[in-house]
């Protein structure tokens, strides 16, 4: 069994992605069983009326298909934010939903714009470009990890089709991109400035010999002498 701390922190890391999904899948079994739809909750472009949608675009989900698709992805790669990047975890999430959803409501077209694959873009963005800036080995191991599973989605930023929000996307990469910036020097570091860093630590806890108290002085350094045994 994990120790009660364990426990707590790997509860810390997975608790907000099993939120939002279970958010997510209990929205869309509402519309399912009442028959209803949820879309004017999306992002509908330089519209008033469509400024709530900044908020709540991402509950909402054409059919299950789309909503299984971005809450794979969304669960993983939320969940890789909170893990490394943890102290800042919680002002970069909600700062790439807000930043997204209105750099949509000016970029979109004018229609509603729904579904979680902003996010998915914006935090698959971020994790990219922050193991980019950082030169850390082990986001820069999660770097290759987001090219190899989603390196596709970069043909999603580009009007390939009429019904898939590409605005929406492409608001998601810019953001990501940009906060991966922003916060560069925020959270994990290279691994060289890390080593430099504790070596400077270290140094600092020591006391130069002069500096010592004449009775420890006498002390630091210890010689042991042997005479040479003459031979005859």
């Amino acid at each position: 069994m994990l120790p009660a701390k364990e426990k707590y922190s790997l509860l810390k890391l997975i608790a907000f992605p099993v939120l939002l999904n279970l958010v997510l899948y209990s929205i869309k079994l509402y519309e399912t069983i009442n028959n209803v739809h949820f879309t004017y909750l999306g992002v509908y472009p330089k519209s008033i009326k469509g400024l709530l949608g900044i908020i709540t675009h991402p509950f909402v989900h054409g059919d299950w298909t789309h909503l299984l698709n971005n809450s794979v992805s969304l669960f993983f790669l939320s969940w890789a934010i909170i893990y490394f990047y943890k102290k800042i975890a919680f002002q970069i999430i909600p700062l790439l939903w807000l930043v997204t959803g209105f750099w949509l409501w000016i970029l979109g077209r004018e229609s509603y714009h729904i579904g979680a694959s902003t996010l998915v873009y914006a935090f698959a963005s971020f994790l990219f470009f922050s193991g980019v800036f950082r030169k850390n080995k082990s986001l820069a191991i999660v770097s290759l990890l987001i090219v190899f599973l989603y390196g596709s989605m970069v043909w999603g930023i580009f009007p390939m089709k009429a019904q898939i929000s590409f605005e929406g996307h492409l608001a998601g990469f810019l953001a990501g991109l940009a906060f991966a910036f922003y916060y560069r020097k925020q959270g994990p570091q290279n691994d060289t400035y890390q080593l430099l860093a504790e070596d400077d630590n270290e140094d600092d806890d020591e006391i130069p010999y002069w500096q010592l108290p004449e009775q420890e002085k006498s002390t630091q350094i210890n010689y042991h002498y042997k005479e040479k045994e003459k031979s005859f």
